[in-house]
């Protein structure tokens, strides 16, 4: 059965410019061209009959709406029907417009009617197709859900080409439990709030389901009003009189005055070759390549035009974000009546040409591609020279788990060429078909360890992990000498965190999805669900599914590259991206391979002091409850903590009868901060909060740190190999895990204790350098505020400092209190620290701590109006800037809501500040990394640097960095650290690293 594919133009048009959060723009004219990237690929993925469940797109169309001011019928119904609406962003029609010429240029016939919009122009098409040709299957492209009235069961279905979910009478009624035909009186229930349709106040989807399958119709609910109880019965009963009107408006005609030919439509007449040279100026190289191929497969000839490069060039380059000041214009093109199939229909269509859009998981969605397995000398002989010949390869590991010292490897996988690629396996169920690791590696090391070319992957510190445990050196920092001579590694993972940081995650397969339109093979299908149990790796799957699963990584890695390169470009991140994150990643995967020892026993000995703590705290708890409540409770449970504290002493379980300072929904809250406030108050007598605050935290420096820690130990090696991560904190921050070393708690003796299990090796010392307020003296460079400058410049104590110049007296008449005020405004102000947060932090009026707020932005104006900087850059472009340019995108900073819009301007401003700390203590890594290699291997040096020779670098903890360095040595090599740090960047306040040696990390 031959299938229609109908576009619903403007859905789409709308969810492809928005999908794109990244603007992006023609290399050649300029024009914007997210909307336009994200509609091309719908095309093409239809074109490739990838709309599911085996069904072709055989003949395509699109529906739009072309009413100009005048409205629709439903206007002249109900004013205010959709009159609320936002205009359209102003860079929107314009790409509109070039879709509209581009489909005209393709041949796909677009349609309109005046005072109808697209979805009547759709019902319309399509009830005629269903009523005229029973041989036709009708696929509507598109989730929106008033469309849903026109599905009929084997002959009219939906594609959400976003999720490429099909939704069918059957999908419909599985999850609301209603029929295509009861779609009007659902939707007239519930209303439209977007579009302004009345419905019944405090009836969603759910509910308005729900009173349909329990009624039938909105007619026999009516019937039924008044037997219905409590509010929702009063609701129904007040909304009588407009549940009419709101039918009729989601009501879609199928009168609407436009013709088609179908045989216009069929996809076999597309000019597709008209769409090369438009591809060409608009920048989409990529497509370009899929439109060849499309080609190809039309002519049955298995060439064709040249290929793209390989790892493919891109779409437009992204831009800065652009101003949101949208008109809405209506679709304009040379819309001409066209006869044909349906000729019956009334007269006066309009048809026109246009393109239909999605979102960026649209765009260019490559198929399977063409994968092979490397199992015989030969096979791998050919890959070798392969990689030689070509510019840029992709490289990516499979082993047997996830942790990349302790697993095995089961094989490696490459590509040189978007849509192809190898898997060269050295083990698997079927080691009598393939190499054995050791004369892979041996035939692959030179390529490995010295690539002739570039080379790309998706979290390559893994991959680099996983060859060094195998004996492999493969660095994604070379030295000069073994850079590639095409450029440099590439991880599509670090870009895409320096292009958008604030997305939800940087995976290769979400971002196969997001960025490709690509769904990849699943770990999951390939091992099964219950892998953990079995114990099934990576090694234990035949190699014919291995092949395509591993191959596919590396292709889609590749055509990653190609397109997030330009992005890097026009938004001005490949200096950061080359000179900064991607030599970072080697630092990291340094660090992860040397390790800190940590000494067990003396975790035991903590633990086990602990342990008596905080039973000893317990036993006061009991006592503390018994005397004032007259029982005791267990503290390790919310539940009856909140009765111990807050039920009244006359009720069954008495309690103390203290007012709740904050609500959850299950009751009074008994968080962190609702303890410490408890146990600071002074009107509170008795000590149970603040007891309950010192039990909680004895018991979790047991569990979460002196625990785990034990756990994390490697038996092998005596050290923990953290995991370091540079990909997940938005600010640029590195993170860690497996465990959290960075959270290991510092303010307090008994947490800093943990330090002294983390010991040097014999004969080593550790050498912790820490850079001093960094932040301040980066908000003094950035802000020019001469005075903090002064301060920084006069190697003053900053506190006293900033204290005396707000009180306006001498530093030596500072007093305890007001240095301790002026700390707390120094380290609070580009969090925004608020007069109540001061207060409490304090313990003064919040009056008083709006005087030392008021009088500290007064005298430190610079810095006032450096923070006022950083909230206009990001009401200008969308996004903020640290010092070397890394950028935060800040969606919330123009939104409606004042708490939202009050969060993104702070966030704007710790963005900036806190970033650039970043950038230094990153930058501080990458030399210090380098001089250690080099000294390790005897380079020529400066005199000083040969101090680092067999020095490491373990650890990374916010600001500060923690080496082991041999006894003999380890003097100098401070001098060269703390030296390095210091001059890391040039500022116009000075840079201060502290520095201590000992054999533990607790010790100075």
């Amino acid at each position: 059965m031959p299938t229609l594919c109908i576009i619903d133009g403007y859905a789409q048009f709308f969810r492809a410019y928005h999908a794109i959060r990244t603007p992006m723009t023609s290399p050649v004219t300029k024009e914007p061209t997210n909307l336009t990237f994200g509609f091309v690929g719908l095309i093409l993925k239809l074109l490739r009959s990838e709309g599911g469940r085996d069904l072709p797109c055989d003949m395509l169309a699109c529906a739009v709406d072309v009413s100009s001011d005048r409205g629709t019928f439903r206007s002249a119904l109900y004013p205010q029907y959709k009159a609320t609406r936002p205009p359209p962003p102003e860079d929107l029609p314009m790409q509109v417009d070039r879709c509209l010429r581009l489909l005209g240029s393709l041949g796909v016939p677009v349609v309109g009617a005046e005072g109808f919009e697209a979805d009547d122009v759709i019902a319309t098409l399509v009830r005629r197709a269903v009523s005229q040709r029973p041989d036709l299957r009708v696929r509507i492209i598109s989730k929106d859900k008033d469309l849903r009235q026109l599905l009929v069961p084997g002959r009219v279905e939906m594609y959400d080409a976003h999720t490429s979910a099909v939704i069918d009478a059957e999908s419909l009624r599985a999850e609301h439990g209603i029929t295509p035909a009861q779609v009007v009186d659902w939707l007239a229930l519930m209303g439209d709030t977007v579009d302004n349709v009345p419905g019944v106040p405090g009836v969603g989807p759910k509910t308005a389901a729900e009173l349909i399958a329990q009624h039938g119709s909105i007619a026999a609910l009516l019937e039924h009003a008044e037997s219905i109880k409590g509010k929702r019965g009063e609701a129904i009963r007040a909304a009588a009189q407009t549940l009419a009107l709101s039918q009729r408006l989601v009501t879609l005609r199928d009168d609407a005055p436009v013709t088609l030919d179908l045989d216009a439509c069929a996809v076999d007449r597309l000019r597709l070759e008209e769409l090369l040279p438009i591809l060409r100026e608009l920048g989409f190289n990529r497509y370009q390549d899929e439109v060849r191929q499309l080609l190809r497969a039309r002519s049955g000839s298995p060439h064709g035009p040249a290929s793209q490069p390989p790892g493919g060039a891109q779409p437009g380059d992204a831009a800065a974000p652009p101003p949101l000041s949208p008109t809405r214009r209506p679709v304009r093109g040379d819309m001409a009546g066209q006869g044909g199939l349906f000729d019956d229909l009334p007269a006066g269509a309009t048809t026109g040409a246009g393109a239909g859009g999605l979102s960026s998981i649209e765009a260019g969605a490559p198929t399977r591609g063409t994968y092979r397995c490397a199992r015989t000398p030969a096979d791998l002989a050919e890959l070798i020279d392969e990689l030689r010949a070509a510019p840029v390869m992709a490289l990516d590991t499979e082993t047997t788990g996830l942790d990349p010292r302790r697993s095995r490897l089961a094989g490696l996988c490459f590509s040189t060429r978007a849509g192809t690629g190898w898997y060269v396996p050295v083990r698997s169920p079927e080691p009598a078909q393939h190499m054995d690791q050791a004369a892979v590696l041996g035939a692959l090391r030179p390529i490995l360890e010295r690539p002739p070319g570039r080379v790309c992957g998706h979290n390559l510190k893994f991959d680099l992990l996983v060859l060094r445990a195998a004996g492999v050196r493969f660095e994604c920092d070379p030295s000069p000498a073994d850079a590639p001579p095409g450029g440099r590694v590439f991880d599509s993972m670090v870009a895409s965190y320096l292009i958008d940081a604030s997305r939800s995650g940087h995976g290769l397969d979400a971002l196969a999805l997001a960025l490709l339109g690509h769904t990849n093979i699943s770990i999951k299908e390939l091992l099964g669900p219950d892998a953990a149990k079995t114990g099934r790796t990576f090694a234990d799957v035949p190699l014919d599914l291995a092949t395509q699963y591993a191959a596919e990584d590396a292709d889609v890695a590749l055509r990653l590259m190609g397109f997030m390169e330009p992005q890097l470009r026009a938004l001005g991140l490949v200096r950061l991206f080359e000179t900064l994150e991607m030599p970072l990643v080697q630092a990291l995967a340094d660090l992860e391979w040397n390790g800190v020892r940590v000494e067990p026993t003396e975790l035991d000995r903590q633990r086990d002091r602990l342990v008596a703590l905080a039973q000893q705290t317990r036993g006061k708890i009991d006592d503390a409850a018994m005397e004032s409540i007259g029982r005791t409770f267990n503290p390790d449970s919310p539940k009856q903590l909140a009765g111990a504290l807050f039920n009244k002493p006359t009720d069954a379980d008495p309690g103390l009868g203290l007012r709740p300072v904050k609500r959850t929904k299950t009751g009074p809250s008994t968080d962190a901060e609702v303890l410490e406030s408890l146990a600071e108050d002074p009107a509170v007598s008795t000590p149970i909060p603040r007891l309950i605050v010192e039990y909680r935290q004895l018991t979790k420096l047991v569990s979460t740190y002196l625990v785990a820690l034990r756990e994390a130990i490697s038996p092998v090696t005596g050290r923990i190999h953290a995991s370091f991560h540079q990909t997940v904190a938005a600010t640029g921050r590195l993170s860690s895990s497996d465990p959290n070393l960075q959270n290991i708690p510092i303010r307090t003796d008994t947490g800093r204790e943990i330090r002294r299990a983390f010991v040097a090796e014999p004969g080593h010392l550790l050498l912790s350098a820490d850079y001093s307020q960094i932040e301040l003296r980066l908000l003094a460079h950035l802000s020019r505020d001469p005075a903090l400058t002064e301060a920084f410049r006069s190697d003053e104590d900053i506190h006293t400092a900033v204290a005396a110049q707000v009180a306006g007296i001498e530093p030596s008449q500072v007093t305890r209190q007001q240095r301790s005020g002026a700390k707390m405004v120094n380290f609070g102000i580009v969090y925004g620290i608020t007069a109540f947060g001061l207060a409490r932090r304090l313990g003064i009026t919040t009056q008083a701590a709006d005087e030392i707020i008021t009088s500290y932005k007064r005298r430190f104006a610079g810095i006032t109006t450096f923070l006022q900087e950083c909230v206009e850059q990001a009401r200008r472009h969308g996004a903020v800037l640290t010092i070397m340019g890394r950028r935060r995108p800040i969606p919330d900073i123009d939104s409606t809501t004042p708490a939202r819009r009050a969060l993104a301007e702070r966030t704007a401003i710790n963005s900036v500040v806190q970033g650039s700390a970043a950038d230094l203590i990153k930058l501080a890594m990458v030399d210090l990394r380098r001089r250690l290699a080099a000294a390790d291997l005897g380079a020529p040096l400066d005199a000083p640097d040969a101090a680092l020779a067999g020095s490491r670098m373990l650890l990374q903890i916010h600001d500060e960095l923690v080496f082991e360095c041999p006894r003999d040595r380890a003097e100098a090599a401070r001098a060269v650290v703390v030296s390095r740090m210091e001059s890391a960047m040039s500022l116009s306040v000075p840079l201060r690293a502290d520095s201590t040696l000992s054999h533990n990390w607790y010790d100075e």
